[in-house]
């Protein structure tokens, strides 16, 4: 069965302690759903049509995991700290080979 990643870019962060709040959350509870963080932070070297935007990685043992985690108590409860306005981002899950 493949791995399957969350995949996150940031395109900007306007309450940082919202984002902070949701960090506090959010780690625990995907940890809790099997999720391993793999990647977190600004790219080092960006080519063609990159942006400078925070990138976060977090692998799973399985798709039916990645998705499942997305909709545990832990991590909803960490999703409204976001609130609307606070944080934009594109947040997607693909399947490894």
């Amino acid at each position: 069965m493949p791995k399957a990643y969350w995949v996150v870019t940031y395109r900007w962060i306007k309450n940082p302690a919202a984002w902070e709040a949701y960090a506090k959350l959010a780690v625990p509870a995907i940890e809790k759903a099997g999720g391993r963080l793999l990647a977190l932070g600004m790219p080092k070297k960006i080519w063609e049509a990159g942006m400078e935007q925070r990138v976060v990685l977090i692998e799973f043992d399985s798709l039916e995991a990645a998705i499942a985690c997305h909709d545990t108590p832990g991590y909803t409860e960490a999703l409204r700290l976001l609130g609307k306005g606070n944080v934009e981002r594109d947040m997607r899950v693909v399947e490894g080979k």
